[in-house]
């Protein structure tokens, strides 16, 4: 009995991590899996409808991230993470509420359970887009403005600078021994 807790357990928390690791996937998996099957159809073959719905969810997974960091526009964004972020949030309600038939005996506790998870889910899915497309944030560099900056603003390069108050300059190391 309790080797049977464990073990439910522990593939519940392995399933709960697949999931939140998976999430952002759920887009290009069913954009792939859609194209993947429109190829099969027309004559494609297995092996070439598996190589194009597998093309077709890589580029469709880094066109959205693409997109997500070059669009400055914070409702443009919300638009893109809403569109990875629902259906991730969809097939997490339906897993954790398939997991938790397996522990919670009570319908009402299944599905408030699955929607809390179909949430968390959502939003790991939308964190993570906005993690691997960098949020679009560029590296900015930082200008400090040098201690010396009014002493030599409009000097030329043949007129003399005035001493840095900045360089603080350490007497010599006397070279007698110590003993």
């Amino acid at each position: 009995m309790t080797l049977g807790i464990v073990v439910s357990l522990f593939g519940l928390g392995t399933a709960l991590v697949l999931l939140f690791t998976l999430a952002i996937y759920a887009v290009p998996f069913f954009v792939g899996l859609t194209v993947g099957m429109w190829a099969f159809e027309t004559g494609a073959g297995v092996i070439g409808a598996v190589l194009i719905g597998l093309v077709t969810g890589v580029v469709a997974l880094f066109a959205a991230q693409l997109v997500f960091a070059s669009v400055r526009s914070l409702t443009l964004r919300a638009v893109i993470a809403l569109l990875f972020a629902a259906p991730a949030a969809v097939a997490g309600y339906h897993a954790v509420l398939g997991i938790s038939a397996l522990l919670v005996p009570s319908e009402v506790w299944r599905h408030l359970f699955a929607a809390i998870g179909g949430l968390v889910v959502g939003v790991s899915a939308a964190v993570q887009l906005a993690a691997f497309a960098g949020a679009g944030a560029q590296p900015r560099q930082a200008t400090v403005g040098r201690p010396d900056a009014e002493f030599t603003e409009g000097v030329g390069p043949d007129q003399p600078r005035l001493p840095s108050p900045s360089t603080a300059r350490l007497p010599a190391p006397s070279s007698g021994s110590r003993g």
